[in-house]
């Protein structure tokens, strides 16, 4: 049982949501692996004057997921795009392969992990943790043109 003296809390804030700003964000990979665009989002949530609130993130695809992971060391991606390799294998035999045998397992990837993020606004900033990164996971060999939807709700500055 984890002490009270060890669990501490900043007092509530309250804004009214006064926005709803949108925007298609296009990303081109480069096959399979983790694209880091995180810049591209704090990008978008600077021109949307976004003060408090919260963005999502939505990929429209069902072979490339999102994630937030760590930015310090590339090796966790490497090791993650193992794991996931080693979950969804391309050399079994997958009933639905009609884009090739990268087809099913990109599926079961992106089943696996996430096709939208929601990320807190504070400050006019992303409330990422310091070694936090926002990747688009492309899950297929060959190069995507990959479309995903920001949107904001909250307060401006």
């Amino acid at each position: 049982m984890t002490s009270a003296k060890s669990v501490t809390r900043s007092a509530p804030s309250t804004v009214q949501a006064i926005a709803i700003v949108s925007s298609l964000l296009t990303v081109q990979t480069s096959g399979r692996g983790f694209t880091d665009f995180t810049s591209e989002v704090a990008k978008f949530i600077n021109e949307a004057r976004a003060a408090e609130g919260a963005l999502t993130l939505f990929i429209r695809h069902t072979s490339a997921s999102l994630t937030i992971q760590e930015n310090a060391d590339p090796s966790v991606l490497v090791d993650l795009t193992t794991a996931l390799s080693r979950l969804a294998p391309e050399n079994v035999p997958w009933t639905h392969d009609t884009e090739g045998p990268d087809d099913m397992p990109a599926h079961v990837k992106t089943m696996l992990t996430q096709t939208s993020l929601h990320v807190p606004v504070l400050g006019g900033r992303l409330a990422l943790g310091t070694w936090q990164g926002i990747y688009l996971v492309e899950h297929r060999a060959r190069p995507h043109r990959r479309e995903i939807v920001l949107q904001f709700i909250g307060s401006n500055k």
